[in-house]
C-alpha cells in the first residue's frame, strides 16, 4: 500500500502542475482577447461612441437629427456625403459635400430660381482664405476658401445662413463637389 500511495501522490502532483498549466495558458488568452479588444475600442471609439449612436452628431450635440436632415426648410441633397451636424439650445449646424448646392439652395428657397448663384441681394463673398475653420463644435473637414455666404429667412421665420465653397479656378461657380455649412434653428 505504500507503494501505491506514493504513486497516487506523484500522479496528483502532476495533475495539479497540468492544471496550473491549463489556468497560466487560460490567463494567457484571456489577456490577449482583453488586450484585443480595448485595441477594437480604441481604433473605433469614434464610431462607438457619438452622441445617440448617430455616427453624423458631433460632440456636445443635445438634439439628435432625423435620417434625411431638413437643413433651413429643404432636405439636404440625396447623395450628401461627409454629413456631420452639432445642436445646441434650439439651433442646428449641418455640414455636408455635395455636387447638387444650387438645387438645395433652389429647394430651400435661399436662392430664387432665375438669379445667378452669387447674386448679392442674398450672399455676400467670404473669407478668401485657403482653409476656413467649421463653426464651433462642428466637426469634419474645413471649409476650403474662398466662400459664398448666403443669408435668409426659412417658412417659418428663423434665420438661415449657408456657407458654399467656391471654385477658385471659376469665380462663377461651387467647387465641385463643394462643402456647404448650414446654419438655422430647429
Amino acid at each position: 500500500m505504500g507503494a501505491e500511495s506514493a504513486d497516487d501522490v506523484n500522479e496528483m502532483a502532476g495533475g495539479g502542475s497540468a492544471l496550473r498549466r491549463r489556468l497560466s495558458c487560460l490567463v494567457v488568452v484571456v489577456a490577449v482577447l482583453a488586450l484585443v479588444a480595448g485595441g477594437l475600442v480604441w481604433l473605433f471609439r469614434n464610431e462607438l461612441f457619438h452622441p445617440f449612436g448617430d455616427a453624423r452628431a458631433c460632440e456636445g450635440s443635445d438634439t439628435r437629427l432625423p435620417g434625411v436632415i431638413h437643413a433651413g426648410g429643404a432636405p439636404i441633397p440625396a447623395g450628401a456625403s461627409d454629413i456631420h451636424y452639432v445642436t445646441r439650445n434650439g439651433s442646428a449646424e449641418v455640414t455636408f459635400v455635395s455636387n447638387r448646392i444650387p438645387d438645395y439652395l433652389h429647394r430651400a428657397g435661399i436662392l430664387p430660381e432665375g438669379k445667378p448663384l452669387f447674386d448679392e441681394e442674398y450672399g455676400t463673398k467670404g473669407d478668401a482664405d485657403d482653409e476656413i475653420e467649421l463653426p464651433e463644435g462642428l466637426c469634419g473637414s474645413p471649409l476650403r476658401g474662398p466662400v459664398w455666404i448666403y443669408h435668409s429667412t426659412s417658412t417659418t421665420g428663423s434665420s438661415v445662413t449657408v456657407m458654399v465653397e467656391v471654385s477658385p479656378t471659376h469665380g462663377d461657380d461651387f467647387r465641385f463637389p463643394a462643402r456647404a455649412v448650414v446654419t438655422y434653428s430647429l
